[in-house]
């Protein structure tokens, strides 16, 4: 559980150094911080194979939870092109694993069986998101896409031990802000967020065969709304 603990708090301390790194952004950019708060949407964590002793496993898709998700954004447009800017974000979400049957199917034949509730925690974080805005009085439509370092950390339903694990997705949003005044603004936007999440010690599947573990697609569509401030 150390480390588990190290590496969030590695990452987190990366993070911190990113939003240190666009204070000191171009001169005459237009920065920002933000706060936002929403809810995760997760599809299926869909095209799960096995890995280690469980290659050649198949398993059935696997329903995940709707969670709340909050995080922070930190960023700038650029002044001599308005319409471009830079963006860095981390948001947190828990799309835990519900339970349910599931079938794997190897060589030998297929069996079904009940995976118990897995709790799993994604943080999600997005170095360098290019965003583009629409500028129309106070209202300002914008998207963006960019990487997302996709840090997981799942507890296994049947053994009660935690592991994690990093991966590289996609991140993209689209969104809408409206400027309350010159320094603050409010916004909401979807994001779409996508990567192949690797569980190497998961054993809470029906089959499953010591020291294999198994890696699938996660996708999550996010709904998220949240409040700005604008620097001079």
């Amino acid at each position: 559980m150390g480390r588990v603990n190290r590496a969030f708090g590695g990452w987190s301390m990366a993070a911190g150094m990113l939003c240190l790194a666009l204070s000191g952004g171009p001169a005459g950019a237009e920065m920002y911080s933000a706060a936002q708060m929403g809810v995760a949407l997760p599809n299926n964590f869909s095209s799960i194979e096995g890995t280690g002793r469980n290659t050649g496993t198949t398993i059935s898709n696997l329903n995940l939870e709707n969670s709340m998700m909050y995080g922070l954004k930190f960023g700038y447009y650029l002044d001599s092109i308005k319409w471009l800017g830079f963006e860095a974000e981390l948001f947190n979400s828990k799309p835990n694993i519900k339970q349910q049957s599931a079938t794997a199917a190897n060589a030998t034949g297929a069996i079904t069986g009940t995976v118990p509730g897995t709790s799993l925690r994604v943080l999600n974080l997005a170095p360098v998101n290019i965003v583009v805005r629409y500028q129309m009085g106070r209202m300002e439509p914008y998207a963006g896409v960019g990487m997302g370092i996709f840090m997981t950390n799942l507890k296994d339903g049947a053994t009660g031990e935690s592991s994690s694990n990093t991966k590289i997705g996609l991140n993209t949003q689209l969104g809408l802000r409206y400027r309350v005044n010159e320094n603050v603004s409010l916004f909401g936007e979807w994001k779409y967020n996508r990567a192949s999440l690797d569980f190497p010690g998961f054993t809470a599947i029906p089959a499953q065969s010591t020291g294999g573990g198994y890696k699938g697609d996660y996708s999550v569509h996010i709904l998220a709304f949240g409040v700005a401030y604008h620097y001079d």
